[in-house]
């Protein structure tokens, strides 16, 4: 997979306990492209926002089945990415 930041990062998860995580842990929750690995992911957030990247945590989750009437289907797989910042380095989400 060639890298680029904006293919690897899909989009960044924001809910009521990723922003607990934030606050507390300086902890960033992303949408990941499921091929791409820590290494990448740590490569992209460091360029995009110029931060410094402690660690990433990364978890895979299989698509959910959904059933409409007689036809039944699968959600599409997905990964998520949990990356922890040095103490003073933050990303602004929402701007």
């Amino acid at each position: 997979m060639n890298f680029d930041p904006n293919t690897v990062l899909q989009a960044p998860i924001v809910t009521e306990e990723s922003t607990i995580q934030t606050e507390s842990r300086n902890q960033y929750i992303f949408r990941v492209n499921p091929r791409s690995n820590k290494r990448q992911i740590r490569e992209a957030i460091e360029t995009k926002f110029d931060v410094s990247v402690l660690s990433v945590n990364t978890m895979n989750y299989r698509g959910k089945r959904r059933v409409r009437g007689r036809y039944a289907g699968y959600r599409p797989a997905w990964k998520k990415a949990v990356v922890t910042l040095r103490q003073g380095d933050s990303i602004d989400l929402l701007g």
